[in-house]
């Protein structure tokens, strides 16, 4: 029992860690799906998430299919502020085109970057920050299962960055090209019981005659440490392009920094059909290192506190064997 009762603490901290701190043990990623969580990876922190993905797509009324592979990336890096992040992220794609509104059927192939961007995201507001009921009790399954008032409101982040757009390129509208504004506003949820809800509403390619609005919602749940699932909605507006796409997928945490992520990609309309499937993962490279309190006198706040557990150590070394190991 008491082994237990130690499992169920160690779990409960870390789910506390990973929901309402910037940095966290075990990586945080924004895949499986598209959207980009309130917080960063922390200070210190270089992480790459990268995936690839089928291509299936069928326009019944102009009469043309698409089918081929993509992969997309993002780099992300924790600098300066536990809240500020940068990252570069981009998807590529290299495909064949069919066109069967003529007597034979005219086949064109096509590849480039969908689209490829640098920003910057800061978090604003973080509602459990410093907060004594986002403390969770380690001595009560239930009471950390329990629904909390407080967890409907999110944290806040605004994120800003710029498109690059090769001419002529086949995935964007006419006359794209060049650099373009890109914003974002993101928030989160963090409920008990392992639910996160991320929202993103983003306005892309602003200035240009084919900018574009849109919105994605996903939901996750881990039901043990390691499993994660999820489902997300993306909605897409402007002149060019239309879409409400659905992905439905799950994640696998291998280790504290390695993550393997699944999904599919749907919707329900045939201008196009799109139906993908992707697999990915994520990495990170974990140099983050606690800030250090200065209290004065050119030693962290937490010196004398240090110094006097260094010595109770050394006397329990002195009075007892190595089985006092079992306390840990």
């Amino acid at each position: 029992m008491r082994v237990l009762k130690s499992i169920f603490v160690l779990l409960i901290t870390l789910t506390f860690s990973s929901a309402y701190g910037q940095y966290t043990e075990v990586i945080n990623s924004n895949r499986p799906g598209v959207s980009k969580s309130a917080f960063s990876v922390g200070t210190g922190v270089v992480q790459f998430e990268a995936g690839a993905f089928t291509v299936k797509e069928e326009h019944v009324p102009l009469k043309y299919e698409v089918s081929g592979f993509g992969a997309d990336f993002a780099i992300r890096y924790g600098v300066l502020f536990e809240q500020l992040e940068f990252s570069l992220d981009g998807v590529y794609q290299n495909d064949n085109i069919t066109f069967n509104n003529a007597a034979i059927p005219v086949k064109d192939k096509r590849s480039n970057f969908k689209n490829v961007t640098l920003g910057a995201k800061y978090l604003v507001y973080d509602p459990y920050k410093n907060a004594e009921e986002a403390k969770p009790n380690l001595y009560s399954y239930h009471a950390n299962r329990t629904f909390q008032w407080k967890s409907l409101i999110p944290a806040v982040a605004v994120y800003a960055g710029a498109n690059f757009d090769t001419k002529n390129n086949p995935y964007t509208a006419p006359g794209i090209e060049g650099f373009s504004p890109k914003i974002m506003l993101a928030t989160q949820n963090n409920f008990n019981g392992g639910w996160v809800f991320v929202t993103n509403f983003i306005l892309d390619r602003i200035g240009t005659d084919y900018s574009d609005f849109q919105y994605i919602l996903t939901l996750t749940h881990s039901f043990t440490p390691q499993w994660v699932v999820f489902g997300e909605t993306q909605g897409i507006s402007s002149d060019f392009y239309a879409d409400n796409l659905l992905r439905f997928g799950g994640a696998y945490l291998w280790t504290q920094d390695f993550q393997l992520d699944t999904n599919i990609t749907f919707n329900t309309k045939d201008t196009p059909t799109v139906f993908n499937i992707a697999l990915g993962a994520s990495y990170r490279l974990d140099f983050h290192k606690d800030k250090k309190i200065d209290n004065g006198n050119g030693n962290d706040g937490n010196f004398e506190k240090k110094k006097k557990k260094k010595k109770k150590k050394k006397k329990k070394e002195d009075d007892f064997d190595d089985s006092n190991s079992d306390n840990l």
